[in-house]
């Protein structure tokens, strides 16, 4: 199999993981707290990574102790939190629909924190696909309540916004790294902090132990932890380094499509007008990839 073969196989299997956590988070909620599945979700990672430091111990801690925080703190901690309690009040699917928020943080962190240069395409590609959450968020779940909706949603939104800080944060402090050895320093150093939330603030071992639904739902959060947060990280780093990182970025444009799809096979209900929301955020995701694109080819 050549690389190109590689880097597609590759593409559309994280993007079928990917696309399928927001449905995983769900399953975990049936029996956890969202800080629960959230805790869960870092400490079996963290877990999962940890008989890799055997190998992967050598590090300069010191010098790249920024990038590993941004990419564990950034990267994992905060959005599992944010992502699960989101989900408690917005479907699975809206979740996933406004992950593709991603690329336009991506864009404007690099601008203001990094001093990345912006493309005029760039810039209206991020106000369209900003255009497009807007709506989005107007046609959400609730519309009983849409200041709720709102509140809900822009926690993903803040999600996503961490995540754009980590993907900055990993090009410029940590390009050096192997990296699985900056994934499984970032899982070690947050590992700890989740786990002594999970076993010394929740009740999760009684909801493991006691709900029906216990294991059921321990066992969809382990499948999201150790392929969704531990494994994937590895593979999406490989995928960049196979394909470069625009082609990387077109898991952005098939996530919302699996969240949609299961959010459908789940019985949520979608209607159109979000799903003409979620294309104009695609728009707006292949206006700025284009551009990043041009730039690589004019770059090489």
């Amino acid at each position: 199999m050549n690389n190109k073969a590689i880097s597609w196989t590759i593409l559309i299997a994280l993007s079928l993981v990917w696309g399928s956590s927001f449905m995983l988070m769900k399953q975990g909620l049936r029996a956890f707290t969202s800080d629960e599945v959230a805790g869960l979700r870092i400490t079996i990672a963290s877990a999962f990574m940890l008989p890799f430091l055997i190998k992967h111990y050598k590090i300069e801690l010191k010098k790249n102790l920024v990038g590993l925080l941004l990419m564990g703190v950034f990267g994992n901690l905060i959005p599992a939190f944010l992502f699960t309690k989101a989900e408690t009040q917005i479907s699975s699917s809206l979740t996933g629909m406004l992950n593709a928020l991603t690329p336009m943080f991506t864009i404007l962190v690099g601008m203001i924190a990094f001093n990345h240069k912006i493309s005029k395409n760039q810039i209206i590609g991020v106000l369209i696909g900003f255009i497009g959450a807007i709506a989005l968020v107007a046609l959400g779940d609730n519309k009983e309540d849409q200041t709720k909706n709102i509140m809900y949603c822009l926690l993903v939104a803040a999600a996503t916004l961490c995540y754009a800080i980590s993907v900055n944060g990993i090009k410029a402090y940590l390009g050096h790294v192997n990296s699985l050895t900056a994934t499984v320093w970032s899982f070690t150093l947050i590992g700890p902090v989740a786990a002594i939330y999970l076993f010394g603030f929740t009740d999760v071992v009684a909801h493991a132990t006691q709900h029906p639904e216990g294991m059921r739902s321990l066992g969809f959060v382990s499948i999201l932890a150790i392929v969704g947060s531990a494994l994937s990280v590895v593979i999406y780093n490989t995928l960049i380094k196979l394909s470069g990182t625009v082609f990387a970025a077109s898991c952005t444009y098939l996530i919302p499509i699996v969240a949609i799809g299961w959010g459908l096979f789940d019985g949520e209900i979608i209607n159109l007008f979000q799903v003409l929301a979620v294309i104009v955020i695609i728009t707006g995701i292949w206006m700025i990839n284009s551009s990043a694109k041009a730039s690589e080819k004019k770059g090489s």
